[in-house]
């Protein structure tokens, strides 16, 4: 499957060259935000480790065999990449036990920064956002026009869609949740039922917020859309008057889509029959997701891109940094930029 019909179009035209992203993992760096004050005291040991080369569970099951713990004992607010250099926040519980010796665990791709005690664990999606420092190499770009198109991007945000990395390689991970939704089955291995569900919203999500962008109406509110502020599951109903709303303009209050589950949709009048055309091409899909115990929530459609910033360290590299929402993806970020190249490529691109 092509990143057009797992993704959708641009949002802003063409893509003002091409670059290659992650030639290292220090070219993607992630460092998670949390605002939570640890207490300095209780049953749980958080721990900020900075990891390369390894996906979080990878590093929770080191930490678990290091801990001699349970990895159910290991929490984490969110995912972060496997190719990259990141840095995230876990916890350990250890009710009624020392700190354990965690010299084990570390490596050339594992180092604890720093560790404190707290009185809970560390929640899945606690942490308020995850600030981006990405450089892209071997770029091929009109420089003008790649600097007008991140003001733009400063500006008006970009099309929350889920990331490719949500839908496998080529697609694979969408066909598995197709495949099982034409059968009316779940996968009974509890991690592979969880990415497939996961997967069948994302597409849903997307296909929602494609055409949305097709029409230009993405960032714009229309009468019967529902409205959320960037970091809240609370929303409201736009009628004439709240599609006036100021804070639309300043990124703060965004259109949303549907998380598809079970119950009825929550949109009204023209967004409400987009959403269900959308449904109505993917039946199967949307019977499985509601038979599931899945319930119907929103994600915004619009992605503010706070902070960005960027500087060009050499003729043909570019480094932005930017701070997103927690579960949004800064490859659909870089693709309103230029066009993602293979290592293979990205050299191809640089010998004309």
């Amino acid at each position: 499957m092509t990143e057009l019909e797992l993704l959708g179009p641009r949002a802003f035209g063409e893509p003002c060259g091409s670059a290659q992203l992650k030639a290292s993992a220090e070219d993607f760096q992630v460092d998670e935000v949390l605002d939570i004050a640890r207490s300095g005291s209780g049953e749980h040991l958080w721990l900020w480790v900075e990891k390369r080369l390894l996906n979080t569970e990878e590093a929770a099951r080191r930490l678990a065999k290091a801990a001699g713990v349970s990895l159910r004992q290991i929490s984490y607010a969110g995912l972060k990449d496997r190719q990259a250099l990141t840095r995230q926040w876990f916890s350990i519980h250890l009710p009624g036990q020392a700190d354990p010796q965690l010299a084990a665990a570390e490596s050339a791709e594992l180092r604890i920064l720093d560790r404190q005690r707290h009185s809970r664990k560390l929640q899945r999606g606690a942490h308020a956002a995850n600030g981006f420092t990405i450089r892209l190499t071997a770029l091929q770009a009109d420089r003008l026009a790649l600097e007008e198109r991140l003001q733009t991007i400063a500006a008006q945000g970009v099309p929350n869609y889920f990331g490719l990395q949500r839908f496998g390689e080529q697609g694979n991970n969408l066909l598995g949740a197709l495949d099982y939704a034409q059968r009316n089955e779940l996968p009974i291995q509890r991690n592979l039922r969880s990415r497939l569900l996961s997967t069948g919203r994302s597409a849903i999500f997307n296909r929602v917020l494609a055409q949305r962008v097709h029409k230009q109406t993405w960032h714009t509110a229309q009468v019967g859309d529902v409205l959320a502020f960037t970091s809240s599951r609370s929303y409201f109903i736009a009628g004439a008057e709240e599609c006036q709303d100021p804070r639309l303009a300043q990124l703060d209050v965004h259109p949303t889509g549907p998380f598809w589950g079970d119950g009825a949709l929550v949109s009204q009048a023209q967004t409400r029959a987009q959403e269900l055309q959308v449904a109505e091409t993917w039946p199967h899909l949307c019977t499985w997701l509601e038979r599931a115990n899945l319930q119907q929530e929103r994600r915004i459609l619009r992605l503010p891109v706070r902070d960005l910033s960027w500087t060009f360290p050499a003729e043909d590299c570019l480094q932005v940094q930017f701070i997103l929402p927690p579960g949004c993806f800064a490859t659909v970020v870089l693709r309103e930029m230029v066009e993602l190249l293979s290592v293979t490529e990205a050299v191809h691109a640089c010998e004309f």
